[in-house]
């Protein structure tokens, strides 16, 4: 982790009022716990419901299939060194089909052996977007040739989402729930 404690502590959830309690309801239900970073964003309520729509798409409704998604998270994790968002996906991502290996490629990026053609073009999008807020012309061609246009918006504003996601992470130091990885395992 970037910083050993938080800068801003998650909401408890003894002090929780009925409107967090409610946004933090689906997740105790699916996951037994609410995550800190719901918690830490439960400091600013009318933000936390905008960003969850956003979110809630990605993660549910994207047209993009889940492994393909979970690359892009990974990516994005990885190369902004955002051990939380990392850690998570590393769980999330098992039921996408990644495996120890996907992860290990992930960390090398479109160059390590064994990806297809275009989980390449995905983690060159990935880098190319964080490095310059732009796609070159031949990843897009290569996009372009495999993804519908739901698809490369979908693309997009995951990456997008999830660096916002990871800066906010980092510069507010949420720490991993007990049990999340890190990089080093």
């Amino acid at each position: 982790m970037r910083l050993d404690e938080a800068r801003m502590a998650p909401v408890a959830e003894a002090e929780m009022t009925p409107e967090q309690e409610a946004l933090a309801a689906p997740a105790r239900e699916r996951y037994g716990m609410v995550f800190n970073v719901l918690k830490t964003l439960m400091r600013n309520m009318p933000l936390l419901e905008a960003w969850n729509n956003l979110a809630g798409h990605i993660m549910a409704s994207s047209s993009l299939p889940p492994r393909w998604r979970e690359i892009l998270i990974m990516r994005v994790g990885w190369l902004t060194q955002s051990e939380y968002e990392w850690g998570q996906h590393v769980l999330m991502s098992a039921r996408a089909g990644l495996t120890v290996d996907d992860h290990a490629r992930i960390r090398v990026g479109s160059k390590a052996e064994g990806w297809s053609t275009i989980e390449r073009s995905l983690l060159a999008a990935t880098d190319e977007l964080l490095d310059d807020t732009m796609i070159s012309d031949a990843t897009w061609t290569a996009l372009t040739a495999e993804l519908t246009e739901e698809q490369i918006l979908d693309l997009i504003f995951t990456i997008g989402q999830y660096n916002m996601l990871a800066m906010a992470l980092n510069a507010l130091g949420v720490q991993r729930e007990p049990g999340v990885p890190g990089f080093a395992e």
